[in-house]
């Protein structure tokens, strides 16, 4: 366990409670908490779409024009998709995302919703996770948003792109492209969990990139709580109840410690 000075170990305390004592506490993680998993950021001096480039603004429009090529990019992992799959493959989950599930387990975290892609929350043990912008290594369908394993949708490179076993759909990578809407399923689990909230936990968000940034001005507009985790200073600290400075995967579990230590001594 991280060792920390005595106003870190006081703010903590002071968040624990205020999280013990929230009816519904929803999550809010961004890419920081993958960056504390080795996965390299996107932008930046040593981001992936600075040495692979970035994804097209109108990528999923590409999509739609030309499904075949932008699907052989896929299959050859060409450009920036070569980047995402040497970003995620060799990563893994860290402390922060099983302190997560350990509080979701505790029944302190109702939620997570997540704008990362890399599937961390479900393989680190959280069940109940939103992922607004898709996950990396599911497909999905555009017609009826069902999704799929890679290895449940027989890839073909003769035959692109592949076709929904459910509904003869179109399927691309559930992963949002530029230019594509939420997926509508996850956008409504998103703003149900949001209009419950009244204790929001924002791990590793930037706070600007929206619809998601929008969630933790929602909740504060009811008269809810905000607690932050970041390393730094973000476009929402301003309105957060308290915020707590360092690493997610060191501070998350001391914070889910204490709510054990208060629940045993409420038990």
């Amino acid at each position: 366990m991280a060792e920390f000075n005595q106003e870190l170990r006081e703010s903590i305390d002071f968040a624990a409670g205020i999280l013990r004592n929230a009816r519904y506490a929803v999550a809010l993680t961004g890419a920081g908490v993958s960056v504390e998993s080795g996965v390299r950021p996107f932008r930046g001096p040593d981001g992936v779409w600075t040495e692979y480039g970035e994804p097209p603004m109108d990528g999923y429009q590409r999509l739609l024009a030309d499904p075949k090529r932008e699907w052989q990019r896929w299959v050859n992992r060409e450009g920036y998709i070569k980047g995402f799959f040497e970003a995620f493959e060799h990563a893994k989950p860290n402390p922060g995302h099983y302190a997560m599930a350990e509080m979701e387990q505790m029944g302190i975290l109702k939620y997570t919703i997540t704008q990362n892609v890399d599937g961390f929350h479900r393989d680190a043990g959280s069940h109940n996770v939103a992922e607004i912008h898709g996950n990396f290594w599911l497909l999905r369908c555009i017609e009826c948003s069902r999704r799929y394993k890679q290895t449940e949708i027989e890839i073909d490179p003769e035959r692109l792109p592949p076709k929904c076993p459910s509904c003869g759909g179109m399927v691309k990578s559930d992963g949002v492209y530029f230019g594509e809407p939420i997926p509508p399923d996850a956008l409504r689990t998103c703003q149900e969990q949001v209009a419950k909230c009244d204790c929001m936990l924002l791990v590793g968000t930037s706070g600007f990139v929206y619809p998601a940034a929008g969630f933790p001005h929602a909740v504060k507009q009811t008269g809810g709580s905000l607690v932050e985790v970041d390393r730094y200073g973000t476009d929402l600290s301003h309105i957060c109840n308290i915020s707590l400075r360092g690493k997610s995967g060191e501070i998350l579990p001391a914070l889910a410690e204490r709510l054990k230590a208060k629940k045993r001594r409420v038990g």
